[in-house]
């Protein structure tokens, strides 16, 4: 690692260099019609974010605010401007074409267009020709600044604070930049001086098989997931009671072919398990082979806050105070 430090260095003074350009006004950031609430994260991958998303856009919609999700796409192989992923009724992109993440949040999100671009301030503009003035949740949006927020939140871990830029650790930008948001949500039950922290904890929200419909606990399982982080998978089943029997851990964002599930399905039959236990955003990956051999579950992980009513009145006052 130490050998990596002065890149680590570099990229991390990018980074910082990147944010006085927009501050000193030598690059535009744009403001939309409707309010902006960013979700981002420092490190790369497997930060919790998704989660957070999906839980302000839900509490968005249920307390009647018209809210939109705009997404960059990461692995789809959309090309052009901004692309409407779901507009709240069906969902119109899949994930070959808009990446994992949309179209997970446009299946669990019903009422919620979902957008992706490259370019976050174009796909809010196309939401608001297209479904009106509505509350904006940026997915992935700390280090997007071309679009202008009003309410700026970084989700981080205890070890984001102490980690280096890349390559040298996992982190986009030197971990001082979170006092750049507008609050911090920490995983666990840590506090920073300074600057204003929500407590943020996983939580397993329950089992759906392949059609979308509520399955049982498997009793022993083989896990397959292409994630940021499949030890973090493999601990929530376990924290389930779930035996697990063994587990196949693809790249992050891997595209799963009929050959892997195959060899998955081979292995999982030679363990007498009751399922392959596979998450939401890779459930949305998987190839046709994936309805013969072992029924599949997806595994539903959700978020609590520790304030949970509090900050339900922050992300609304923020909301209605904007709109």
């Amino acid at each position: 690692m130490k050998v990596l430090l002065p890149l680590g260095m570099l990229y991390g003074g990018l980074g910082a260099l990147r944010v006085m350009a927009y501050r000193a006004g030598w690059l535009r950031s744009h403001r939309v019609e409707g309010p902006v609430i960013s979700v981002g994260n420092l490190s790369v991958g497997g930060s919790g974010k998704t989660p957070v998303v999906e839980w302000i856009a839900r509490t968005l919609r249920d307390a009647s605010l018209p809210v939109a999700i705009l997404s960059r796409g990461y692995g789809g192989a959309y090309a052009g401007g901004p692309q409407v992923v779901s507009d709240g009724e069906s969902v119109r992109m899949d994930s070959a074409q808009a990446g994992d993440e949309p179209v997970m949040l446009a299946r669990s999100l019903p009422g919620v267009p979902v957008l992706v671009g490259r370019r976050r301030d174009e796909a809010a503009a196309l939401a608001e020709r297209r479904f009106g003035r509505r509350v904006h949740v940026l997915d992935d949006g700390f280090q997007h600044l071309r679009l202008r927020r009003d309410l700026d939140l970084v989700c981080a871990t205890p070890d984001d604070l102490k980690d280096w830029p890349l390559p040298a650790g996992r982190l986009r930008e030197f971990p001082g930049a979170v006092r750049r948001a507008h609050a911090v949500l920490l995983a666990g039950d840590g506090r920073m001086d300074g600057v204003e922290t929500w407590s943020v904890t996983r939580r397993v929200l329950g089992f759906r098989d392949l059609e979308g419909g509520e399955a049982a606990l498997p009793s022993r399982a083989w896990l397959v997931s292409g994630i940021a982080r499949p030890e973090r998978f493999a601990e929530d089943a376990r924290a389930c009671g779930i035996e697990v029997a063994g587990r196949d851990a693809f790249r992050d964002h891997h595209r799963f072919s009929d050959a892997d599930w195959e060899r998955v399905a081979a292995r999982a039959r030679a363990e007498r398990v009751d399922a392959i236990l596979t998450t939401e955003k890779d459930a949305v990956r998987l190839p046709p082979a994936a309805d013969s051999g072992p029924p599949v579950r997806i595994l539903r992980v959700g978020v609590d806050f520790t304030e949970a009513e509090r900050f339900r009145e922050r992300i609304l006052a923020v909301a209605r105070r904007a709109a």
